[in-house]
């Protein structure tokens, strides 16, 4: 049996990829990467999930973590966006580690984005020659219980620089099926790339809408200049790096079509992918 290592897997992502893996196969090998194996968290216990030390920054975890990994799920850590410093090395390792399989979380559109790092390392990990299978999902619904919440619970309000842009959306518990699928049968997806999207295209006018009819408030969405938006995140302690993460990820769609919708999520896990309204009903308590 392959054994899969995970990366980022105390975050969001990676726990809703443990999470699909133990049910879909619970005597899975999944081996998860972390900084601190002593401190990790406790969700991440089960008799199958073994702790690794894992750091983005340090080559000897990274070659010790790669010795017991067959499959590898990796991610980018929104803090590490040097890609030649961080990550071409870790793909070199990759290769010289035999590592079989390389499933990478990126972003859709990615091929038209060059300027993103999730660009760059997909030409990585091409020009390795490892195998390959690139996710790409579209906004995440989850945004709004982590980087938008504060706004949403304390002000009633979505403060982006979206304009009238239409995105699409997808569940991370969708991504999780989907990823669990393509690390249990991955030779089935080898050197593949799948767009994840749920089959709704919505401006940020209409999310506030279904938001305010579920959670029974009136959640406004306001669209600020560049600058204002700087200003209030920087005086909201929001650091540099992830305000302009936030201003590329939500203003430049202003000015490109809008991203297709696909039904890689249904075609690959044989169930539809979950609705907004669905995801706002399943999480009401943590958006009140």
């Amino acid at each position: 049996m392959d054994r899969i290592l995970i990366t980022g897997a105390t975050g969001n992502v990676g726990l809703e990829i443990i999470r699909a893996l133990s049910e879909k196969s619970p005597k899975s090998e999944i081996y998860a990467g972390v900084k601190n194996p002593g401190k990790a968290d406790e969700r991440l216990l089960g008799d199958h999930v073994k702790k690794v030390a894992f750091d983005f920054t340090k080559r000897d975890s990274i070659t010790q973590a790669f010795r017991s990994c067959d499959i590898l799920f990796l991610l980018r850590p929104p803090q590490i966006s040097d890609v030649k410093k961080y990550f071409a090395p870790l793909i070199d390792l990759a290769s010289e580690q035999a590592v079989k399989h390389i499933v990478f979380l990126s972003v859709q559109g990615v091929e038209k984005s060059t300027i993103i790092p999730h660009h760059k390392i997909e030409k990585l990990i091409v020009k390795s020659g490892i195998n390959y299978t690139f996710l790409r999902p579209a906004y995440f619904m989850q945004n709004f219980l982590t980087t938008l919440r504060e706004d949403l619970i304390r002000r009633d309000l979505i403060y982006l620089p979206a304009g009238d842009a239409r995105f699409t959306l997808i569940d991370l518990y969708d991504v999780g099926r989907v990823g669990a699928e393509v690390l249990l049968n991955s030779e089935s997806h080898m050197n593949q790339a799948y767009d994840l999207t749920n089959d709704e295209q919505l401006t940020f006018e209409e999310i506030a809408k279904q938001l305010s009819e579920v959670l029974g408030r009136n959640i406004r969405f306001k669209s600020p200049d560049l600058l204002s938006f700087y200003l209030k995140k920087k005086k909201d302690g929001m650091e540099y790096g992830m305000i302009v993460v936030m201003m590329m990820l939500h203003f430049l769609p202003r000015f490109q079509k809008t991203p297709e919708t696909t039904n890689s999520v249904n075609n690959l896990t044989g169930f539809a992918p979950g609705s907004f309204r669905k995801f706002i009903v399943k999480n009401e308590k943590l958006l009140r």
